[in-house]
């Protein structure tokens, strides 16, 4: 690609859907934008997935991403929860598609693996690696603005060819190696933090 990727990612919630975008080579990614959209538990579902939908799409419209990346729910204990999730997540791929805008789904697993360097790592982990990665003072609260970006930067890991498709994972322990790079926190190969 001839210019740096621009990616919307998305932490699809019905309560709270976290939008971020982020754009670079994965070498040096930039925050460009991040929000939580908040719908009132109170509304008939069908409202709260036409405004999550609307608010999907003028992120779009606003910073012209060239990927939608969406985490995906694979499973839950809260089958409620779930099915809330689901339909967010289909939202935002429905104003992605009406969009013309390409979408790339990734597990939470796929999305902590490349992020924070383990599958299993916290949330706090995951918010300090990606407060790291896009040279934040503080890590983004509550925890869907940050599960938005890192699903984000996910993808640029992932399109960039970053991640190994076969043995140890990589992603960003190339990165930290960088002498100019200080990271406070994050997890190590155990999963514990460091």
């Amino acid at each position: 690609m001839g210019h740096d990727l621009r990616v919307l990612g998305v932490d699809p919630g019905l309560t709270r859907c976290g939008l971020g975008v982020v754009q670079g080579p994965a070498s040096r990614p930039a925050p460009i934008a991040a929000e939580v959209v908040r719908t009132a538990r109170d509304l008939a579902v069908e409202r709260r997935l036409m405004e999550l939908h609307d608010a999907v799409a003028d992120a779009i419209a606003t910073h012209r991403p060239d990927v939608v990346a969406c985490e995906r729910v694979l499973f839950s204990s809260n089958a409620r929860t779930a099915m809330g999730v689901g339909q967010a997540a289909g939202v935002a791929l429905l104003a992605a598609a009406r969009a013309g805008v390409t979408v790339a789904s990734y597990s939470p697993t796929d999305v902590k693996l490349t992020v924070a360097g383990h599958g299993a790592a916290g949330k706090e982990a995951v918010g300090r690696m990606v407060a790291a990665q896009l040279r934040l003072d503080v890590i983004g609260s509550p925890a869907d603005l940050t599960d938005a970006l890192a699903v984000a930067l996910c993808h640029l890991v992932r399109a960039g060819g970053s991640v190994p498709s076969t043995g140890r994972h990589r992603g960003w322990e190339a990165v930290l190696q960088r002498p100019h790079l200080r990271v406070a926190g994050g997890t190590g190969p155990s999963g514990m933090a460091t």
